[in-house]
């Protein structure tokens, strides 16, 4: 039982919420503002977040019919019955009971004044609902295509400019062109995922975008969110430039066109499952190397 939970918690996908709360950390850091029980609560409330939110798209797949005998990814634990449909519901009543827990706490330790605190908990329920409705539900957002808005906004700005002020108290908005740069990164590691379906979720009436534009359309957007992410954190480096370890990023340009040709290429579903695997790494190697390269210049 417990491995089907385990399972059902989606682990592989952690990482690319790490990413983001790593990337506030290095900021945070670089400006000698960082705080190591912050940060580290921040990484809790998020992970719990981010498991909340695979097990509502677990249910609510099996709900509104995503999983279906067409999909090709990795089998489900409600839809293969693992884990009944009652029992999940009870599973996403105890992490959302966890996460309101972990995140007060956070904003407790946070020091912030009332009227801050106020609005970082009204923030976190809107987290924690847009975690769950983001499959599951009557109107489930994710079937309306706006999935990948939705990353961009909680794993990029929110994940990062977020988690940089509950540190710093303070928000320097020119880290929000990497943090566009992790937010479309990461819509790109949901766009391979929504090409791969793109036949079941058709079937399913997700309207994922791949489903909207068609492939030919979803492969040319896929390289505009790579494009655009590399952009992005080129143009910060540019105007915040004090040493060239700041383009250490760069090494991933070689990982992002490898992903964009494959996208084009492999048209069977199967075959783009290892390149779902490879973004999530190439996010992270940004992540990495954009950091150290931050770090460096400000020593």
């Amino acid at each position: 039982m417990l491995k089907n939970w385990i399972a059902a918690f989606r682990l592989r996908t952690l990482p690319l919420g790490v990413a983001s709360i790593a990337m506030s950390g290095i900021f945070a850091y670089a400006d000698g503002q960082f705080s190591g029980l912050v940060f580290g609560m921040t990484l809790l409330t998020t992970l719990l977040l981010q498991i909340l939110s695979n097990l509502a798209n677990d249910y609510g797949d099996s709900m509104n019919g995503a999983d279906n005998v067409y999909r090709t990814g990795p089998e489900r634990q409600t839809q293969k019955a693992s884990i009944s449909r009652d029992h999940m519901k009870k599973g996403i009543g105890v992490l959302v009971a966890l996460t309101l827990i972990s995140g007060i706490t956070l904003l407790y330790i946070a020091g912030l004044s009332l009227m801050v605190i106020g609005l970082f908990l009204l923030l976190g329920v809107i987290c924690i609902i847009a975690a769950i409705k983001y499959t599951a539900g009557d109107s489930p957002y994710g079937y309306a295509g706006f999935g990948d808005l939705s990353v961009l906004v909680f794993f990029g700005w929110i994940g990062i400019l977020g988690a940089y002020y509950l540190q710093t108290q303070s928000i320097d908005w020119r880290y929000m062109l990497p943090a566009t740069s992790c937010g479309l990164f990461m819509a790109a590691v949901l766009n391979v995922n929504n090409i791969r379906d793109i036949y079941s979720d058709e079937k399913a009436g997700k309207y994922s975008i791949p489903v909207r534009l068609g492939r030919k359309k979803a492969v040319w957007y896929h390289w505009g969110l790579l494009i655009a992410g590399l952009s992005l954190s080129i143009i910060f480096v540019l105007v915040d430039f004090r040493d060239h370890f700041q383009f250490l990023f760069l090494v991933i340009i070689p990982l992002l066109i490898i992903n964009g040709r494959s996208v084009h290429l492999k048209k069977e579903a199967m075959q783009l499952d290892p390149y779902l695997k490879q973004m999530v790494l190439t996010t992270i190697l940004f992540v990495i190397t954009f950091g150290t390269g931050h770090l460096l210049s400000h020593i």
